[in-house]
């Protein structure tokens, strides 16, 4: 059968350029479908312009610190639409440097929404193109809880649309997203209030990693309303938003409320029930470690997946199976054990493999746990005092390392050398007999005790 192109790939994100681009240096005619900007979440509404504001927070915080370290300063009003001026500037030079990247490899670029027909057919509005191998990279989007009054909250996505600072906003949930934007708006000047459900953060990492940046975000005054669970989302008559919850309580008054509660996966009239792609409960295309799902011609990688919803494991994912399919590698995949992530909170935390407590469950008495906690040097001077905390998870007589988790500055640096050492095998004699960097932070990791 002949087929317009070898590959079509749904979703012009992080995951499917790479794919895309991958397949096309292996020779393949590939095509990329997307209706929005270039980039995906990560480019336009997520890692780069996250980074951006993350790091101007820093510049926030060490404006603050620098009169402990003997600078006279006026500190003026921080503007940010000059900010978001700056940063969407570069975000546009992205788009654009991608389009340039799919042409220089010969990638065709459909712009318009795609919809699986078939196997191996997708449409696009009026147009209609074949292929022998189709991958869906539809990415994400921000959950917005059904209850009464919440579309008068925000979004991660629509955090970036901000004019303005607000004066006091509400950030609800308690994940990642969450403790990152917290950060940003606090340190940016805004009276900031975390709304979590649960009595910790950051519940799918390690736990000292939550209880530490709790300690941290309220010495920096982030107010942390914890068992809130909402109810609904109302105007007072000053036209300020305020919370219900469902114990009763009423938080509030805020100028902006931005939910951020979880992702959802972008796997709604792409066609796929007509193939009898199997999807989990919150709509992720399953696959194998293939990246294959149960239609042999049709793969998925990235946030529409079950798999870690990280923009390098999504380019991680469509490299490997563009390799596969394309580059002659038949067992060529992802490996989704000891992933690296990185949050960039205030201050920023890695981590990478098993946390203490999945460790605990997974390999019992045969785990071992080193910890170490100090005031970083930076802070020797300043009257902000946040600590910094270390732990290293072990298992077994060798103490092989299995768990890296680190929270303060440098944390987001420090972590991928590291991960390196872990996924090959490290054991606490090897950090034992590594010698240190002083002083840093990094080189409690190989002193711990």
């Amino acid at each position: 059968m002949t087929f317009d192109y070898d590959l079509i790939v749904i979703g012009g994100g992080s995951g499917g350029l790479a794919c895309a681009q991958r397949a096309a240096e292996h020779g393949a005619r590939a095509l990329l479908v997307e209706g929005h900007r270039l980039g995906g979440t990560c480019v336009n509404v997520g890692c780069v312009p996250k980074k951006i504001m993350w790091n101007s927070a820093q510049i926030a915080h060490a404006l603050h610190d620098a009169p402990d370290y003997g600078f006279e300063l006026v500190r003026g009003r921080h503007d940010w639409q000059h900010l978001r001026r700056a940063r969407d500037a570069y975000i546009a030079r992205l788009n654009d440097i991608y389009a340039s990247n799919l042409e220089r490899r010969g990638v065709a670029l459909e712009r318009g929404f795609g919809k699986l027909r078939d196997a191996h057919t997708v449409v696009i509005g009026e147009r209609v193109h074949s292929a022998a191998q189709i991958v869906l990279a539809t990415g994400g989007r921000p959950t917005v809880p059904v209850l009464p009054g919440a579309a008068l909250g925000i979004t991660s996505d629509q955090f970036f649309e901000l004019d303005a600072r607000p004066n006091g906003v509400a950030i609800v949930g308690s994940g990642y997203i969450a403790a990152e934007l917290s950060g940003i708006f606090s340190a940016l000047g805004a009276h900031t209030t975390l709304v979590a459900r649960h009595e910790h953060i950051l519940r799918q990492f390690d736990s000292m990693l939550g209880e530490a940046l709790m300690r941290i975000m309220r010495d920096e005054g982030i107010e942390i309303c914890t068992g809130a669970v909402p109810v609904s989302l109302a105007r007072n008559a000053a036209g300020l938003l305020e919370l219900a919850l469902a114990d009763g309580r009423l938080v509030g008054p805020f100028e902006c409320v931005v939910w951020a509660v979880g992702r959802s996966p972008v796997t709604d009239n792409l066609g796929i029930e007509a193939l009898g792609l199997t999807r989990d409960a919150a709509g992720h295309v399953l696959t194998d470690d293939y990246q294959r799902t149960n239609c042999p011609s049709v793969h998925a990688i990235g946030d529409c997946t079950q798999h870690a919803g990280l923009t390098p494991v999504a380019i991680a994912a469509g490299r490997r199976l563009s390799d596969r399919l394309f580059g002659g590698q038949p067992d060529r995949h992802l490996d989704y054990e000891n992933v690296p992530t990185v949050l960039f909170s205030h201050p920023p935390i890695g981590t990478v493999g098993l946390s203490e407590q999945a460790a605990r469950a997974r390999h019992g008495d045969a785990v071992r746990v080193y910890r170490s906690g100090f005031t970083p040097m930076y802070h020797a001077l300043t009257a902000r005092k946040p600590r910094a905390e270390l732990k290293l998870v072990t298992i077994g007589p060798e103490q092989r390392i299995v768990g890296i988790h680190v929270i303060g500055p440098g944390a987001d640096e420090m972590l991928q050398g590291f991960a390196v050492a872990l996924r090959m095998g490290a054991t606490k004699r090897d950090f034992d007999e590594t010698v240190a960097i002083h002083p840093t932070s990094a080189e409690e990791l190989v002193t711990m005790r």
